[in-house]
């Protein structure tokens, strides 16, 4: 007797109530929202904006993006920080790319510090219908050039796919947004890591 491949499931698409259910118009709060400050914490405050896009460039709209950054001081809100946990900022948050009439994932926090000599970034995870795997990637952001320039991971991608990890500083009525959008397949595929 041979055996069979089992079907494959994907990762998406979520149910919306248990996972973003504020976004969705559901009366219960949220465990991760894409607001991941308040007004006493500290930082540069900046918004990060963008799209996930398909191979064909469409916008998806059943995306659901998970980020995960250092507060303004390069410290994790995780007890095995070295440097000392900050337990006031969380530094995680989730968005559902289907309530924004252009597809967008927003997000309202600070601009990270400095992690160990890395460059500032926010770890993304990006899942949706049709990906069999939740995939990871980075945003370094457009004004930090030195400090990208001496970043390893940013120095492991090839020099022609690192623009794919920038993210464009824009000033705005919103205050700092930076732009970054996700590409899928494609010839702008955005870099993604294996953890």
């Amino acid at each position: 007797m041979s055996l069979k491949q089992t079907p494959s499931q994907t990762v998406g698409p979520y149910f919306a109530y248990g996972l973003t259910p504020e976004q969705y118009g559901y009366d219960f709060p949220e465990l991760a929202a894409g607001r991941l400050i308040d007004e006493e914490t500290e930082g540069e405050r900046i918004h990060i904006v963008g799209r996930v896009l398909d191979g064909e460039g469409n916008a998806v709209d059943d995306a659901m993006i998970e980020i995960w950054q250092a507060d303004a001081q390069g410290r994790y809100a995780h007890p095995a920080d070295p440097r000392g946990s900050n337990l006031a900022f969380k530094g995680f948050g989730r968005y559902g790319t289907g309530t924004d009439a252009e597809r967008r994932f927003m997000f309202e926090t600070i601009k990270p510090g400095s992690v160990e000599g890395q460059a500032p970034h926010i770890t993304m995870c990006v899942m949706c219908r049709g990906m069999l795997s939740h995939a990871f990637t980075r945003i370094y952001f457009s004004d930090e050039a030195d400090a990208n320039q001496g970043d390893a991971v940013l120095a492991s991608v090839p020099a022609d796919r690192r623009d794919t990890l920038i993210a464009e500083r824009v000033e705005s009525a919103a205050g700092i947004v930076y732009r970054f959008d996700v590409h899928l397949q494609g010839g702008k595929e955005t870099v993604f890591f294996d953890l």
